[in-house]
């Protein structure tokens, strides 16, 4: 067996489309009108109840017991543009976690929520650039070593190819 994908119940295809593409960059990779699956691997399904044979009321909105999950590298950026897209549900406003993460919370047009954090990548490697040591990162983030580790590991290798070519 193989897990596909994770599908959210939606009132309005187009509205909830426009959402995902616009402020999460999401390329559609399937348009089948009254569903429409993203090349984040998730999908949306409009009439989710007669999909199911599910009473109408039985579909709930605003259940706050899952989340899609995304990260940004420039969060600052990301707030930015959840200003300007207006009409932003938010579950609670920017915040950071105590492992140094900036994180926010927004409901979509259907309030499932969304999470967007900070990448931890782009953590690891502002601690490193400001001269602290791979353990020490660790401690900050409270991650493994060998996860710190291989996030500078990667950077390492990529700028000695930049630098070979």
């Amino acid at each position: 067996m193989k897990f596909k994908l994770a599908l959210l119940a939606v009132k309005s295809i187009d509205i909830s489309k426009r959402f995902y593409e616009e402020i999460f960059n999401q390329k559609v990779v399937l348009d089948l009108g009254r569903n429409v699956t993203f090349s984040g691997g998730f999908a949306i399904q409009e009439d989710f109840a007669w999909l199911t044979d599910l009473p109408v009321d039985s579909v709930i909105e605003k259940s706050n017991n899952m989340e899609l999950y995304f990260e940004v590298d420039d969060f600052d950026g990301f707030i930015e543009q959840l200003k300007r897209f207006g009409n932003i549900k938010y579950v609670h406003p920017p915040k950071k976690h105590d492992w140094q993460q900036r994180v926010v919370r927004i409901y979509d047009p259907d309030y499932h929520i969304i999470e967007i954090g900070e990448s931890m990548a782009v953590i690891v490697k502002r601690y490193f650039a400001n001269g602290y040591s791979i353990d020490e990162i660790a401690k900050i983030i409270k991650s493994p070593i060998e996860y710190v580790k291989s996030i500078i590991d990667y950077d390492l290798k990529a700028l000695n190819i930049e630098q070979s070519n």
